[in-house]
């Protein structure tokens, strides 16, 4: 389980981790490691909204660090292929065409202008965020992580090779997935608890649009594809999160 982890950080996150030859053992039950790099991001956005409350700093100040860390945290490793899956989507071409801009390294024009829009709705959301409540933010962090595993271990995979096919094939397929079914129960109901419910629905729908997605335009899941779907949930739950709390201030 400790190299388990320590694949799963040096592959998702930009976090100095031992480096460890990668086999099928120990790679078994990576995904089941992925939701520890959610929870190291929302440690960290804790603490940096405890610093600002603290030192009084502006709330602009406090999105700007809330909306920074979890790209310093991962390298952006999952905005590249939030970008690349940008691209192929609005390149309206045939399933081969998505797939080869999904290899291209070169970005578009469209995957430039997503990320801007991206970036200021995220700002947006995490500088309009009425009160910072932790638990709930750490709980979006971690979900957002078990989803886009449970995806890997539920949904079609596309066709070739791909970290995304590698780590799916190496892994314990049933008792990663009913691991993850408990990471996901445990997390709904810490949100439901911090009256945080909403959230719920939201994440589903865009799992759910996930699936479809990837099914439609790419004939299954791919790395890309689990990058796009990440950044797109977190953004979709912060979002609602950020209404509900909005709507309950003026109620």
């Amino acid at each position: 389980m400790l190299q388990a982890i320590l694949v799963a950080f040096s592959m998702f996150s930009a976090l100095p981790a031992p480096q460890i030859r990668w086999t099928k053992r120990n790679m078994r039950y990576a995904l089941l490691a992925f939701p520890l790099v959610g929870a190291v991001i929302g440690g960290l956005c804790c603490l940096w909204a405890f610093i600002c409350n603290a030192w009084s700093f502006p709330l602009f100040l406090r999105g700007a660090g809330l909306c920074l860390i979890p790209v310093l945290v991962t390298g952006g490793i999952h905005l590249d292929g939030y970008a690349d899956t940008c691209d192929a989507l609005a390149s309206h071409g045939t399933l081969a065409q998505k797939r080869q801009i999904l290899h291209d390294p070169h970005m578009g024009a469209f995957a430039a202008i997503r990320l801007c829009v991206y970036f200021i709705a995220s700002l947006a959301f995490w500088t309009a965020l009425p009160t910072y409540r932790g638990w709930t933010v750490f709980c979006i962090f971690c979900l957002s992580r078990t989803l886009s595993a449970l995806a890997l271990t539920l949904f079609p995979l596309a066709d070739g090779s791909g970290l995304a096919r590698n780590f799916a094939e190496a892994a314990d397929r049933e008792t990663v997935r009913n691991v993850l079914f408990g990471y996901t129960a445990l997390l709904c109901a810490g949100l439901i608890l911090t009256g945080a419910w909403i959230v719920i629905p939201v994440a589903a729908a865009v799992f759910f649009w996930y699936r479809r997605t990837a099914e439609a335009y790419f004939g299954g899941v791919s790395g890309d594809l689990a990058g796009w779907f990440l950044q797109k949930v977190e953004l979709w739950m912060l979002g609602a999160l950020c209404l509900w709390q909005c709507i309950d201030a003026v109620i």
